[in-house]
């Protein structure tokens, strides 16, 4: 620690006390989100047979990511840590209400999605959160590193707790899994407690403000990402995810009844958990492909991803169906880590929560409608047919980029440069 760097952000990533809280942290909630993902989505459909409320469910889950544009100016604008454990102590008190409802036999499909919302209201700060919260806690040299190692326990924990997630509610019930999740969340928010939290010139100024309205600071915020976005690559980009983010909806929305036709909730519990060990993978390279074109890893990893999806589906047995729906996933974990970086990298500092959200609601806002015409068309079409369809996701993304070169010569993340990816920091907004 120096006279130029008080919080210590040059230590090795690993001696950094507030990273190592914020990991740990994240693991545990990720762990916890895991694990009530997992129970509601199966009593859901356990408790109804029907994928149309299966899908509904899940849209339900996934609002955070239509609604996270809301919370990055809050993200931005208000003290990190009260935020972050806040969003914990909600977490495990509502999910409380499951177990104890099922205990006195009230437990039932309005119920889960009753609860829903409110489960996913507290974790819209998650997203902005890490964007904003990393470069001030890590310092720039080590970001990949961080995001990669954020991404690996996040990911890896999923695939964990979404494998073993199904084996344990065929063994003790779902309700006995809410009892542990709720603790998951209490540990999370002591964890995240003890975080020294570097205040930033913007969220000072931006405290300090009187004269302004709430109302227009805050659309003021919201222009501000809109405007660093407008006219850039991003935009393209942006498109692409969304288009991968609807056939993920459908998946997600169908995966339960798929995997009860496969064998049950053991089969649906390792379909996620190969979800979740593709993505892992994925992060872990990450890293060492930071010098290879964004571009062409776009064309190659979507384009294969398609390939193993369709072949998943319609695999002869239950082994290649799991490994080949995990291969799947290997991309998508490789480019959410070199994105986090890219980001970090390319935009402002000051208005990284603002750009994040703004891009993860408008790629994001098409998994929860992903869900909920995937179990529509389900009840139409039927599950595996539906999941065949769903392959076209990822293969739309390797086709777009195959028919323009603007996208297929992006460079490597290595070398990302702002101007490369037709970004302008608009003038007033701080340095980087």
């Amino acid at each position: 620690m120096t006279a130029t760097d008080p919080v210590g952000r040059d230590r090795s990533l690993w001696r950094n006390r507030d990273f190592r809280r914020f990991f740990a942290g994240q693991f545990v909630t990720n762990a916890g989100d895991s694990l009530y993902t997992v129970a509601i989505l199966w009593l859901v459909f356990d408790l109804s047979g029907s994928t149309v409320l299966t899908g509904l469910a899940n849209a339900l889950l996934l609002l955070p990511w239509l609604l996270q544009v809301l919370a990055g100016p809050v993200v931005d604008r208000l003290p990190l840590r009260p935020v972050l454990v806040g969003s914990q102590v909600v977490q495990g008190v509502v999910v409380l209400v499951l177990p104890l409802a099922a205990a006195t036999g009230r437990l039932s499909v309005g119920v889960l999605l009753a609860v829903v919302p409110i489960l996913t209201l507290a974790t819209l700060v998650m997203a902005p959160m890490q964007a904003t919260l990393v470069p001030r806690i890590v310092d720039d040299t080590r970001l990949s590193r961080a995001n990669s190692a954020l991404a690996t326990v996040t990911l890896g924990l999923d695939m964990v707790f979404d494998a073993l997630g199904g084996a344990f509610i065929a063994v003790f019930g779902a309700a006995t899994l809410l009892l542990v999740d709720a603790a998951t969340f209490a540990l999370a928010g002591l964890l995240f407690v003890g975080i020294a939290v570097p205040p930033s010139g913007a969220a000072d100024d931006a405290l300090a403000e009187t004269d302004e309205s709430v109302l227009e600071s805050y659309v003021g915020d919201l222009r501000a990402g809109v405007d660093v976005l407008r006219g850039s690559v991003f935009v393209e980009l942006v498109l692409l995810t969304a288009v991968v983010n609807l056939a993920t909806g459908v998946t997600l929305a169908i995966l339960p009844a798929f995997g009860d036709g496969l064998g049950g909730p053991a089969v649906y519990g390792l379909l996620l958990g190969a979800l979740g060990v593709g993505r892992l993978v994925g992060s872990l390279v990450a890293p060492a492909l930071e010098g290879v074109g964004y571009g062409r890893l776009l064309l190659v990893g979507h384009s294969l991803a398609a390939c193993c999806w369709f072949g998943a589906v319609y695999a002869p047995s239950t082994a290649l169906t799991v490994v080949l729906f995990g291969l799947v996933w290997v991309p998508a974990g490789a480019s959410g880590v070199l994105t986090a970086t890219l980001n970090q990298t390319v935009f402002p500092a000051d208005l990284l929560g603002r750009v994040s959200t703004t891009k993860g609601t408008a790629s994001g806002a098409t998994l929860p409608l992903g869900s909920l015409v995937g179990g529509l068309v389900a009840r139409t079409l039927g599950t595996t047919t539906t999941m065949a369809l769903a392959a076209f996701g990822f293969g739309f993304t390797g086709l777009y980029v195959l028919l323009r070169p603007r996208l297929r010569k992006l460079p490597a993340v290595a070398r990302a440069d702002p101007a490369d990816f037709d970004v302008e920091t608009p003038p007033g907004d701080g340095e980087k």
